[in-house]
């Protein structure tokens, strides 16, 4: 008998700002029983809700039960900034450019982006929370320029359309003097990624099982099933899909392969309408990856707010500290007063860690971790769109389904190992802090 019982459960820092700042949401649906159903997937993030959505469009007779350690987009998920990316976003480059296939992960990535965006129509997302209008990387240096101009030349010979921008029109844009140009790309969705997993959640209701406040504190095979436990109840199902990213580690799988990293992001209050001129609405991510995003938003989103986020921290316990928290706070404090002068000092509503998963190859653990048992995890930092695939990856591995997707999950390497603790974390954290002094301006 296989047996595998959680060694931790997630803990979040500050508040999901995300779902905060919508309506409320109806009260949960809390497992209290012992039940059956044909698959469980644990997770109800991107990857385990897009997982459960694709399971039942290859078989809507399937029973689906979906099981969340909190509220629906309280957890990672509600936690991003919300650019669901097509184009090669490698966080480990100097410019984003992969170092692989960049045209089948292009590929892949926009067929994650298209079932959102069926997902959004289907279930009558509102658009505002799912909007195709592309993305900019911002620069603030010579060095960003010259990373945006590498990036640019790069995408060309993937024969992918950029405009660069000037300092004019990125002051049109943003309202900010800041910046001395940017890369505009078309093909980035803007989520407002709370919005769009409550309404995804919503939408797979009437077809599937979403139990929250339902952590799964273990997983055993018994015969020819897996019994899954939660703290009041209890699963049976023939087949498993893990779509708790980097939580998967907690249950001993991928143990000392998996990177926990932790993005740190603040957001305002509501501003008033002539605060910040320029457009209602954008997003830049820095030209430099280790370096500051900042969007803004209006609306139905969550009235006119920006959000800024920067600096990160490496926790192999999965938990972010408070002196971290801290320390993020104060930096987008002096991020955003410099792009926002008439604003310096304006007191931020909200700042919040959200844990990504990464591994030091940016392979996923994607598909059969053993008979019944499969994995949508590990979606170094682009869990939007990477999230989308993986799910769609597991759901259609479970059941046999052969596509693009799961031969290029196929053909991807396991994670590799990382150096022993604790030179991993004092490595790890030493070359983030370089990572973001050399970042700088940007």
């Amino acid at each position: 008998m296989s047996a595998y019982h959680a060694r931790r459960l997630p803990v979040h820092k500050g508040p999901a700002a995300w779902s905060a700042i919508l309506p409320g949401q109806p009260a949960p649906v809390v497992l209290e029983d012992n039940i059956t159903t044909d698959v469980a997937v644990v997770g109800a993030g991107f990857a385990g809700l897009s997982a459960a959505r694709r399971l039942l469009q290859l078989d809507p007779s399937l029973k689906v039960a979906v099981l969340d350690a909190g509220r629906v987009a309280e957890g990672a998920a509600g936690r991003n900034s919300g650019f669901m990316i097509d184009l090669p976003h490698d966080l480990a480059s100097d410019d984003y450019a992969g170092s692989g296939d960049d045209r089948t992960v292009t590929a892949l990535n926009r067929q994650a982006i298209a079932f959102a965006l069926s997902a959004a129509e289907e279930y009558a997302i509102p658009r505002d929370f799912a909007d195709p209008v592309g993305k900019v990387n911002g620069a603030a240096s010579a060095a960003g320029h010259a990373h945006n101009e590498s990036y640019a030349r790069h995408l060309s010979t993937l024969g992918e359309a950029s405009e660069m921008l000037d300092a004019k029109a990125m002051e049109e844009l943003t309202g900010s003097a800041y910046y001395l140009s940017g890369l505009y790309t078309p093909g980035t969705v803007m989520l407002q990624p709370a919005g769009y997993i409550r309404g995804l959640a919503e939408g797979l209701k009437a077809k599937a099982l979403i139990h929250e406040n339902s952590p799964v504190t273990g997983i055993a095979r018994i015969g020819n099933d897996w019994h899954v436990s939660t703290m009041h109840g209890s699963v049976t199902a023939p087949k498993v899909i893990m779509a708790n990213n980097g939580q998967l580690e907690s249950f001993g799988f991928a143990r000392g392969r998996l990177m926990h990293i932790f993005l740190y992001a603040s957001m305002t209050p509501v501003l008033p309408d002539d605060a910040v001129k320029g457009a209602d609405r954008w997003g830049v991510t820095p030209s430099d990856p280790m370096g500051t995003t900042m969007r803004k938003i209006s609306g139905v989103q969550g009235g006119s707010r920006i959000v800024t986020r920067t600096a990160a921290s490496f926790k192999p316990g999965m938990v972010a500290c408070d002196a971290a928290l801290k320390r993020a706070r104060s930096i987008h404090d002096q991020k955003f007063g410099n792009r926002f002068p008439d604003l310096r000092g304006i007191d931020m509503e909200f700042t919040w860690a959200g844990h990504l998963c990464l591994s030091r190859n940016s392979v996923s653990v994607t598909g059969e971790l053993e008979e019944g048992l499969y994995a949508a995890c590990c979606q170094n930092g682009l869990g939007t769109a990477r999230g989308t695939l993986t799910g769609m990856g597991a759901a259609e591995v479970a059941l046999g389904h052969e596509s693009d997707i799961t031969r290029a999950l196929r053909a991807e390497p396991d994670p590799t190992r990382l150096p022993p603790r604790p030179f991993s974390e004092i490595g790890a954290n030493i070359y983030l802090r370089w990572k973001e002094w050399r970042a700088g301006a940007e």
